[in-house]
């Protein structure tokens, strides 16, 4: 699936959004279609694992579940300046664990930001069955050097996510890139990024729907 989606993306000729004028442009492209390929294929081998790892880590360091975080990044916020002269191109995209039921999509394709600039995005996601099913969500973003510029100031990743049968959502994520990305020499390329999220079942267990008794629900067994 995360194959699909960037092939989708950006095609095996070279990307769909970008204009290919120059073979240095159409050269950039290919290399980070390719680039983007194996990362998807690394991390989806490792994905499933890392899901206890991330949970911890959200729990920990996220703006929804510590405050003190949450009050110096809102600090910082108010500090910044966009970086006029920079544009970044975020594309956005999103597939879910073979175990998971939910349609999950990405709302827009992309946004253009600047380094220093807020942002919002969303994603959709829908449970289709007769079930609730709570999922928890794991993000990936190429290049890996862009990551650690990547901020989250509010994410449905940072907490589980619960959906009644048949109800749909919209999702924000408000991030912005630190200015500092625009500083840094192994970056001075990079023109695009992409946040791909990954949605898994959290539990494995019968949950009872709002109002309605869950006495002797039993497990759900693979």
């Amino acid at each position: 699936m995360f194959i699909r989606t960037f092939t989708r993306l950006f095609g095996l000729h070279g990307p769909r959004f970008f204009s290919s004028h120059s073979s240095r442009k159409s050269y950039e492209s290919r290399t980070f279609l390719y680039y983007t390929l194996s990362m998807g294929i690394t991390m989806l081998g490792v994905g499933y694992a890392g899901v206890p790892i991330y949970r911890i880590y959200c729990s920990r360091y996220s703006s929804g579940t510590n405050v003190e975080f949450a009050r110096a990044k809102s600090e910082n916020i108010r500090n910044m300046k966009p970086v006029q002269d920079r544009q970044i191109t975020v594309y956005f995209s999103a597939d879910t664990y073979s175990n998971m039921a939910w349609n999950f999509k990405p709302v827009q394709t992309h946004l253009t930001v600047m380094p220093g600039e807020t942002a919002l995005a969303f994603y959709s996601a829908e449970n289709p069955t007769d079930e609730p099913i709570i999922g928890i969500a794991t993000y990936t973003i190429v290049p890996p050097e862009a990551s650690k510029y990547f901020n989250k100031i509010q994410c449905f990743c940072f907490e589980e996510q619960r959906l009644n049968p048949h109800e749909k959502v919209d999702m924000p994520v408000f991030f912005y890139l630190d200015p500092e990305f625009a500083e840094d020499p192994k970056l001075f390329r990079a023109n695009h990024i992409i946040l791909h999220y990954t949605f898994f079942q959290a539990r494995r267990e019968k949950l009872s729907i709002p109002g309605i008794s869950s006495t002797n629900v039993q497990p759900v067994t693979s």
